[in-house]
């Protein structure tokens, strides 16, 4: 572990480090062709994130604890947990669970649903995907339960009504490599969605999300996430921060919500946690890149956190 330097990390705005850092691995794709009347219930995606395209007609959207709505074509929505939601064609149409629904599976990660009955057509490419980024999946967690966006002014941002057709596109033909096409479009679209929502919501402006944009706290920050090997104190972090060691422990707690030190520790972890499961590295050199001194010393810090060592977290 070494000593900070007086270098900055390489971006003194955390939050839009963030974003840039958010690339997506598309786990699945369906392209889905439905006839009125039709209801679908989407089961829990187990933390992954769901996004919808509507491309042509409208969608009833519910989900627990938001109000319904129609979703207009031109429109699209993030389910950033990936908690259960249903989609109708009506308000009042009887749901069929998703699984119960026969696809055709195109490839492992694309599939097309032909589903309901002889009335209006509606087109929706639906996606399910993940992070992988530390940050990133912390970024998430900030989240609502779901963010909408309906069709944009083709004056400001007709580049996204563009974005949107060339998903609808990519779907509908998937020609070779449209699959890596289509993530590259997903992964456009819903840090566009994240990035509005960031700009507007009176609760981004609250906790962690606040501290990302605090002058002092978020500059503090960037340097815990981009350097998290370095031997931090809460005074080398305060210097960084150009405030008392008093003033930033206070004002980082009470903007965070734990002190300095344990999301510092906390940080780590995850990290360690991402390269245990990503990376054939050694345990003494993922000790090394997350901050600690010897494998012993983050052997004990990991399983004092999780209950057990890291050795046992990589093998299970």
């Amino acid at each position: 572990m070494t000593h900070p330097t007086t270098s900055p990390p390489q971006a003194l705005d955390p939050l839009s480090e963030t974003l840039h850092a958010m690339h997506m691995r598309g786990t699945l794709y369906c392209r889905a062709e439905l006839r009125a009347p039709w209801g679908i219930e989407i089961p829990n995606l187990g933390g992954l994130m769901g996004f919808m395209v509507v491309t042509s007609g409208r969608i009833w959207f519910e989900m627990e604890g938001t109000d319904g709505r129609w979703l207009e074509t031109g429109s699209l929505t993030l389910v950033p947990h990936g908690l259960p939601h249903q989609l109708r064609s009506a308000t009042d149409t009887r749901v069929v669970p998703l699984h119960n629904l026969p696809v055709t599976q195109i490839t492992d990660h694309y599939e097309i649903l032909q589903y309901g009955q002889v009335g209006d057509l509606t087109r929706v490419t639906y996606g399910v995907v993940r992070f992988d980024n530390q940050i990133a999946q912390r970024l998430i967690a900030q989240l609502p339960n779901a963010i909408f966006h309906h069709r944009w002014d083709q004056e400001t941002d007709g580049w996204m009504d563009s974005t949107m057709r060339y998903v609808s596109r990519e779907a509908a033909s998937l020609r070779p490599g449209g699959e890596t096409v289509l993530t590259r479009l997903a992964d456009i679209l819903v840090i566009q969605a994240i990035r509005a929502w960031l700009d507007t919501a009176p609760d981004a402006r609250k906790g962690w999300l606040a501290a990302m944009r605090d002058q002092k706290i978020g500059r503090a920050l960037a340097y815990i996430h981009q350097q998290p090997e370095l031997r931090w104190s809460v005074s080398t972090l305060a210097e960084k921060a150009a405030l008392s060691r008093s003033a930033f422990s206070a004002r980082f707690t009470e903007m965070v919500g734990q002190s300095a030190m344990t999301y510092l520790t906390k940080w780590r972890l995850s990290l360690a946690i991402s390269l245990l499961d990503e990376t054939d590295l050694s345990l003494g050199e993922i000790a090394m890149r997350v901050g600690y001194g010897s494998e012993p010393a983050f052997g004990r810090a990991f399983k004092r956190n999780f209950g057990v060592p890291p050795g046992y977290r990589r093998r299970n």
